[in-house]
């Protein structure tokens, strides 16, 4: 996503102007070049603060200069240094989010390049997921959280404790996976397993599979060669 080259860099460029109906932003959004852009989408991949020296590792590029001062200017990044020589340390701002979920939606652009359409229809598409979903860029880009099986438990048992209307109630996965506070999908799947043999928890499919979304499928978890949607958790 930050490599533009070529007509990738159109691109880009066409794809920041994302409409001319954004009120007071769509003079700034117009300022964005391409630098701006790719610094923004790579913060927002990494989704925390970084340094200058991290942000050449593992993108190649710096946000130094006149890219840092009017990032910093529009108030889409933040940015500080320890002392003297230090590397900047940067992170995106409430608004760089808002800004990174604007530049996703644009006119298909009509000279871009193979990759230029490609990453397009990339940003059309996270666009539709976070609509379907009411989610928001965070949501998405949150660094996955390493916890103890025990604390991914836990998280289980509290985030079933919000949804469950009464005691033994069933609970969809669909709405439980969200609040376990970005566990890996793979720690989740072993402690739900491990509650399920130890008939902590039961696991079942929906019996009704023409009421299953696209967010069911996902949530499932699958014990015996099934897809199971739904659990209750003992006391």
């Amino acid at each position: 996503m930050v490599f533009l080259a070529g007509g990738t860099r159109a691109y880009m460029v066409r794809h920041i102007r994302v409409t001319e109906c954004r009120g007071e932003n769509s003079a700034m959004t117009d300022r964005l070049g391409n630098q701006h852009v790719s610094a923004l989408f790579v913060l927002m991949g990494l989704a925390r603060s970084v340094s200058n020296t991290e942000l050449h590792e593992v993108s190649g590029i710096k946000i130094d200069g006149a890219v840092r001062r009017e990032l910093n200017d529009q108030k889409l990044v933040e940015s500080s240094r320890a002392k003297g020589n230090a590397p900047f340390v940067h992170v995106l701002t409430d608004k760089g989010w808002s800004r990174c979920e604007e530049l996703l939606t644009a006119d298909r652009p009509e000279r871009a390049g193979q990759l230029g359409h490609a990453l397009h229809v990339v940003l059309g598409g996270l666009d539709r997921y976070l609509r379907r979903e009411n989610l928001d860029l965070k949501a998405v880009f949150r660094p996955t959280v390493e916890i103890s099986r025990d604390e991914v438990e836990r998280h289980i048992r509290e985030a079933y404790a919000r949804l469950a209307r009464q005691p033994k109630d069933w609970v969809r996965l669909a709405d439980l996976r969200p609040l376990l506070n970005g566990a890996a999908r793979e720690d989740v799947d072993g402690v739900l397993k491990d509650m399920s043999r130890a008939r902590r928890a039961h696991l079942v499919p929906d019996s009704n599979r023409k009421t299953l979304t696209d967010a069911d499928h996902a949530a499932a978890v699958r014990i015996g060669g099934e897809d199971n949607h739904l659990i209750v958790i003992e006391s």
